[in-house]
């Protein structure tokens, strides 16, 4: 419809504007539009967010609590909340992780100094320090050359972590993973080069050395995750049978023994002794579970010792710093999403997503909003996708199957253009296509040879634990994604974290939120 235009008269000035046709009434709304649940649970979350209070006073937020998804992109997320939501019998779709229930949420922004794509270490130093750095080393200035010791000198960061221990508050670093990897690393180590966990150039010291020789506060109080080999010296075992790698000859859990004796002070290699520590008699917990890093979500039951899970520690960690007084800073990894999707095994990276997310819920139901701020968010994504059409509570492992004219599923999966079924999950690159069955450790996939394009799935149990999905670009693995990633938050400061911000910005909310720059 075209409207006339109109000339009016104002303040002597002539001017236009679309004359409007007469309106007929406001529509009356049907009943099954107001009856359905899509609307009425629209209304009902629309009054819990009009209703949401916000904290704005800086220094309100007396704990932080930051946990990193690694590698968990908002694919990932999707597809574990749908497994999630499954494994409860449930279609899937509508279900909410536990971090998707906070009231704010925003993107963050990935991309390293000098890489599209970033690695973690680059990512988690911007979280931590506020500023951006090169792919590859942590807690440095960005014009320094990775692997430059020398250069390194004299450009250090301080972390969050670290200005936490500096006011007094106790600290915790919890992870999957190594705790000299990346992620972890990068709360309390400098290093040019994130490779250089137990050796270091002359002139700078290792990462698991910075760990032990901690000089803010009184030391880390609680750190729990993997990476054994690089705080023993070679030609010594650890107690499932496998040698350190320092080749300076210290022994570092006998270091930190050392810096922290009597009863005060535990370490545990194993389940058992994890579950003996009494948080209430022990101020300074090291707790290492494995050789490298700690077994996946879906195959920790077979370790040799046995180990905690990710929420098990966490609640280990929140139970021993929530004597402070002072308050506490503990970072959460779920290191091993991240491996998962690298090796190309959806089932792997989700599962060990939705025990994330079960260490998250738990936080959240042991913390009070109004003094504790929790950030869930992720140093990067990975070029995991999710397509292909599938009805609505397809196994979001599965194959394809799509609606009929009804939209009902159909009975049989899809046929792509070659006539070969495909799944819902895949990958850009990697190692591409495995079936092996019941196995549950991802890993293996990096001893079998690359296959990648299309292969025929008819008889391949696509949900299967050691099915590891089709891959485009032959890779030796799995690769990152460059694309923004999710954060979630609740507590003081929490409404800051919304829009789409650069990833060095989450230190500055900590910051404030937490007056961790007070003079």
């Amino acid at each position: 419809m075209r409207y006339p235009i109109a000339p009016l008269a104002l303040a002597g000035t002539l001017i236009f504007s679309l004359s409007t046709p007469a309106l007929a009434g406001a529509p009356t709304m049907p009943e099954a539009q107001r009856d359905s649940s899509w609307f009425t649970d629209g209304q009902e979350n629309l009054e819990k967010s009009a209703a949401q209070p916000i904290n704005n006073k800086p220094g309100a937020a007396k704990n932080i609590i930051l946990f990193v998804g690694d590698g968990m992109g908002i694919s990932t997320v999707t597809a574990a909340r749908i497994l999630a939501g499954q494994q409860q019998g449930l279609d899937g779709e509508e279900y909410r992780l536990s971090f998707e229930e906070m009231p704010f949420s925003g993107l963050i922004k990935t991309y390293n100094t000098n890489q599209q794509t970033p690695d973690s270490a680059g990512t988690m130093s911007a979280i931590m320090t506020g500023v951006k750095t090169r792919a590859g080393m942590f807690g440095v200035s960005g014009d320094v050359p990775r692997g430059d010791c020398a250069a390194s000198r004299g450009r250090e960061l301080v972390t969050a972590l670290e200005l936490a221990e500096g006011l007094g508050k106790r600290t915790g670093v919890v992870s999957t993973a190594r705790i000299t990897h990346a992620t972890p690393a990068a709360t309390y180590a400098k290093a040019a080069e994130r490779g250089w966990e137990y050796r270091a150039p002359d002139g700078c010291r290792d990462i698991a050395a910075q760990l032990v020789e901690f000089a803010y506060g009184d030391g880390i109080d609680v750190v729990l995750g993997g990476g054994r080999r690089a705080f023993l010296p070679k030609g010594v075992t650890d107690r499932e049978g496998e040698p350190g790698r320092r080749e300076d000859g210290r022994n570092l859990v006998q270091e930190w023994q050392q810096r922290y004796p009597g009863k005060g002070a535990a370490y545990v290699e194993d389940r058992n002794g994890f579950v003996d520590v009494d948080p209430g008699a022990t101020d300074k917990l090291l707790g290492l579970f494995e050789s490298s890093h700690m077994r996946y979500e879906a195959n920790r039951s077979e370790d040799r010792a046995g180990e905690p899970s990710l929420s098990e520690m966490t609640g280990k960690a929140l139970a021993m710093l929530d004597k402070g007084k002072d308050g506490y800073f503990l970072m959460v990894e779920g290191g091993r999403i991240d491996h998962g999707h690298h090796a190309g095994s959806a089932y792997n990276a989700l599962t060990d997503a939705v025990e994330f997310a079960r260490a998250v819920r738990l936080a959240m139901e042991s913390t009070d909003p109004e003094d504790t701020l929790i950030i869930v968010t992720a140093d990067h994504s990975h070029v995991f996708t999710m397509a292909g059409y599938p009805t609505r509570g397809n196994p979001i492992l599965g194959k394809v199957v799509g609606n009929d004219s009804r939209g009902e599923p159909e009975s049989e999966p899809k046929l792509a253009d070659d006539g070969k079924p495909y799944t819902t999950l895949g990958y850009a690159n990697g190692r591409g296509f495995a079936a092996l069955g019941g196995e549950t450790d991802a890993d293996v996939r990096y001893d079998l040879p690359t296959k990648n394009g299309r292969h025929d799935l008819s008889e391949v149990n696509t949900a299967a634990p050691g099915f590891h999905q089709e891959a485009l670009v032959p890779t030796e693995a799995e690769t990152h994604g460059g694309e923004d990633v999710g954060i979630w938050a609740r507590g003081p400061g929490a409404h800051l974290l919304s829009g789409t911000r650069e990833q060095s910005y989450i230190f500055h909310v900590m910051a404030r939120s937490g007056g961790l720059l007070a003079d």
